[in-house]
């Protein structure tokens, strides 16, 4: 069973930073992709950051390339997101996502809350 330990939401102030850390177990790094989504109330879900495992590769969104990091410790089945310069429109839940073996799995999200 795919199980998820979030940590690092919380109240901060714009231009700060926070960093986000999700553990995952249950599932083998092979051919896996491991990222961040956000959700804002009355907003889609949308996918903030990833790793793959598929070529190596980390993604971003357009609106957080160059303030946002995701970076794993491979040995602790971690991934984080330092999130810098953070804006009032980045306030939102942060849900943990695994792809693995053509299944996603969600953890229970954090909340990140930006004031001006």
């Amino acid at each position: 069973e795919v199980q998820f330990v979030e940590s690092g939401g919380g109240l901060v102030q714009a231009g700060g930073s926070l960093r986000l850390s999700c553990t995952a177990s249950g599932f083998t790094q092979d051919d896996y992709a491991i990222g961040w989504f956000r959700q804002a109330p009355g907003e889609d879900r949308e996918g903030v950051s990833c790793f793959s495992s598929y070529d190596g590769m980390t993604y971003y969104t357009g609106s957080v390339k160059g303030r946002f990091t995701i970076s794993r410790d491979h040995a602790k089945n971690t991934v984080y997101l330092q999130m810098d310069r953070l804006r009032p429109d980045d306030t939102a839940t942060y849900y943990c996502s695994l792809t693995w073996l053509l299944s996603e799995y969600w953890g229970q999200g954090t909340q990140v809350t930006v004031s001006s």
